[in-house]
């Protein structure tokens, strides 16, 4: 087989192992396109531009791909090259190949967080149904079919439109349902189904959070109120990276891939639709609205609306009030005449999900000040009352998701989750996911590894390693200083899990972010830590963090930890309130119309607020003080 360049319009075969899938693709294509077009996944947090080096795959036959590239040199030793390791994104298939997919870059499922608040609320829904019998016409009643109907409903008929198709429909539906039918409408404005005999026992309805890495969909019964389902997925535009600005850069440079991201989001929510509703023996027809939240990329491209300007500098939004459309618009599952209600969002990187949160966590109406973070790539901070909200976006970057940090992956099985170290022996004991062998850290055991450094004394306040330690576990390895966590021999890579001095800078700066978040939104506001009565942690990164961890490290502010509440996934609960009372709606436009946003980088403490929390857990405060308060 051949490695030169390919003829124009050849095809070659790519086998995937160990799953053993194949797939015939046009030679040339990156082995990360073959392996989306087959449906394997590989992990790419940086989208397939080479930055990342996640994608590592094992090439087991010695031609067919692309010969290697400088930009993978800088990710693979030469032990890994002789091993037959490239990248994915960087190889491009030539001829036929196979290779093998190593556990630590599969794209597994990993631990979505579905649960949030369970906040009680008064059942007021949009969408309700009445069953009316019609009367037969006859020579001496000749009214039209629409009238005939709509004069059943008394004075509400005056109010109500219907579309066109559901009019072409409406003659055959009546006459074969013997004039016995139901309608369903929406918000008292709109006819949005007309079906045959009594269906007022089924008005469902769907609530969807698109997260950038994450879709979940909650399926509920719109007469009582009650969660009949709730699936999840992994969001299928992570093959474009993990973050948000990826996805946008892409659709910058290219006008298609707008539409591919925006299909593929559709597609997304229309899986998690088809398995809420299976599971539930459901048909999908039957769930008449839907309520969507996310944050303001994941809006804009949801929408199909071009999100470049959120990454250009004002940073505003196309659009900031909630908007209403059809389904059959968006091309979304449920009923094709179905409402599609998308709740507002707040700032260019502050969105419907923050709005969602506010809405479930009651900030809006709370006496006291609370501090709400919802921690990932872009974390929401938000510090308010009922009085007045004001809100922030940090740019914490992926390394809480794995990216960036050398044996970083997502909460899948096998991922570290807690550790700890023996401040005398450095010894380390963790814990995994599932109880499987470890196979890499998640965001959590990040903030675990870094807060028990600190605590042991391996490393210091700046976070660098303390040259004079004596332990085997903090070694030299080309150059760079490492912490060892798991050896090979205990791990399911066959491989070291350690934590680098590059590592500690990642989670530094990621932490430094939120930090100077909460401070110059605390400054701005004129108050002290002591001051704030509540600190809500909500989201799936949130939910698993270790507060004291976090307070040791300058994560969060040192609060006492009988302070901190974690909420889950507010955000899904909050499209579930909207979907379950039109009054929940009103609520959240008002909480978009209050907030008050305020770009961290003008602000002119920004610069030295930022160096200030690069410290650990701050330059301002004393370790081993901090330390000392963060267990209360």
């Amino acid at each position: 087989m051949s490695t030169s360049a390919p003829t124009a319009g050849a095809t070659a075969t790519v086998v995937f192992q160990p799953d053993g899938k194949r797939i015939s693709v046009k030679t040339g294509l990156s082995l990360l396109e073959a392996a989306k077009k087959a449906g394997v996944g590989i992990r790419s947090e940086c989208g397939g531009l080479g930055i990342c080096g996640k994608c590592r795959i094992v090439a087991l036959t010695k031609s067919g791909l692309s010969p290697l590239m400088e930009i993978e040199k800088e990710h693979l030793t030469k032990h890994d090259m002789k091993a037959g390791y490239r990248l994915a994104c960087c190889s491009r298939v030539m001829d036929d190949v196979t290779v093998s997919i190593p556990e630590e870059s599969r794209l597994e499922t990993r631990k979505i967080l579905v649960k949030g608040l369970e906040k009680h609320i008064s059942l007021d829904p949009t969408v309700h149904k009445i069953h009316v019998t019609v009367p037969h016409p006859v020579i001496s009643d000749v009214r039209a079919d629409l009238e005939r109907v709509l004069d059943q409903l008394g004075g509400l008929s005056a109010q109500l439109e219907i579309d066109l198709n559901l009019l072409q429909q409406l003659p055959r539906t009546l006459r074969e349902a013997g004039w016995d039918i139901t309608l369903t409408i929406w918000n008292g404005q709109r006819i949005i189904a007309v079906e045959s005999g009594n269906t007022t026992n089924r008005v469902y309805g769907i609530a969807v959070d698109i997260g950038t890495s994450k879709i979940i969909g909650y399926l509920i019964d719109l007469t009582t109120g009650k969660l009949v389902n709730v699936e999840s997925l992994e969001n299928p535009q992570i093959i474009h990276g993990e973050d948000i600005i990826s996805r946008i850069s892409s659709t910058m440079r290219n006008q298609e891939k707008l539409e591919e991201l925006g299909k593929l989001a559709v597609e997304g929510v229309n899986r998690v639709i088809h398995e809420t509703c299976e599971k539930a023996s459901i048909k999908p027809r039957d769930a008449y609205e839907m309520t969507v939240v996310g944050n303001t990329a994941m809006h804009h491209i949801f929408l199909g609306i071009q999100p470049k300007y959120l990454a250009l500098s004002p940073y505003v939004p196309v659009i900031r009030r909630s908007i209403n459309l059809r389904a059959k618009e968006l091309g979304v599952d449920i009923n094709p005449t179905g409402n599609i209600h998308v709740l507002p969002v707040i700032a260019g990187f502050v969105g419907a999900d923050a709005v969602a949160d506010v809405l479930a966590t009651g900030i809006y109406e709370a006496e006291g000040l609370c501090l709400l973070l919802d921690i990932g790539t872009n974390t929401e901070v938000i510090v308010g009352n009922k009085d007045d909200i004001l809100t922030c976006s940090c740019a914490s970057g992926p390394a809480f998701e794995g990216v960036h940090i050398k044996h970083g992956i997502k909460a899948v099985s096998g991922a570290i989750e807690r550790i700890r170290i023996d401040p005398r022996s450095y010894e380390v004991t963790y814990k995994t996911v599932n109880g499987k062998k470890p196979i890499g850290l998640c965001g959590s055991a990040v903030v675990d590894a870094l807060a028990e450094m600190l605590k042991a004394q391996i490393i210091d306040w700046r976070g660098k390693f303390n040259e004079k330690i004596d332990t085997p576990r903090v070694r030299r390895v080309k150059g760079l200083t490492e912490f060892l966590i798991a050896s090979k021999d205990e791990t399911g890579t066959g491989e070291d899990i350690t934590m680098t001095q590059e590592d500690i800078r990642e989670v530094q700066l990621a932490k430094a972010a939120i930090y100077t978040g909460c401070a110059i939104l605390m400054k701005r506001k004129k108050i002290v830590e002591d001051a704030i009565e509540k600190v809500v942690l909500a989201g799936a990164f949130g939910n698993y963090l270790n507060p004291v961890s976090s307070k040791i490290i300058g994560l969060i502010p040192d609060v006492s930890t009988k302070k901190i509440k974690f909420v889950g996934n507010a955000a899904g609960s909050g499209a579930r309130m909207a979907l379950l009372s039109r009054g929940m709606r009103e609520t959240a436009q008002a909480i978009s119309r209050r907030a008050r946003y305020l770009e961290l980088a003008t602000d002119p403490d920004f610069k030295t607020e930022f160096a200030s929390a690069m410290y650990l857990p701050h330059r301002n405060l004393n370790r081993f003080q901090s330390a000392k308060s963060v267990s209360k």
